[in-house]
């Protein structure tokens, strides 16, 4: 069974980032990484992949067209067992509020601190074994 991790951002170097970030880890085939642009984007994709196990998504807040905390209630209506991570520039109490609300399982600030992405991308394999 392969897993996967989907990452929307709009940002195009964040593809490049996260691919060497876990270079090793997808290199081993630990997990896949897919990457969207937009959440409308990822959401379409979320549907469409059947053959591996989605384990988590991290998601940018801010997007144009939907952000990521509209993608997020519609994540949680439609996958429920899909933790989603938000990660945002802007760390402010009231924006993890909004998204702890809506049903995310954290909130990363940029920049993103890989070392604890790692442990809870670890934590997530294991639930997934």
């Amino acid at each position: 069974m392969s897993v996967y991790i989907m990452v929307v951002d709009d940002e195009p170097d964040v593809e490049a980032l996260f691919r060497q970030q876990f270079r090793r880890d997808l290199r081993a085939g630990r997990f896949l990484m897919e990457f969207a642009p937009s959440a409308a984007a990822a959401l379409q994709r979320a549907a469409e992949i059947e053959d591996a196990t989605l384990i988590l998504i991290l998601s940018d807040i801010n997007m144009p067209g939907m952000s990521g905390l509209e993608m997020l209630s519609i994540v949680r209506t439609a996958r429920p067992d899909v933790p989603v991570i938000m990660i945002t520039a802007y760390g402010d109490a009231e924006t993890k509020r909004k998204a702890l609300e809506n049903g995310a399982a954290d909130l990363l600030t940029k920049p993103i601190d890989f070392a604890a992405l790692r442990q809870e991308i670890d934590t997530r394999l294991e639930q997934a074994a």
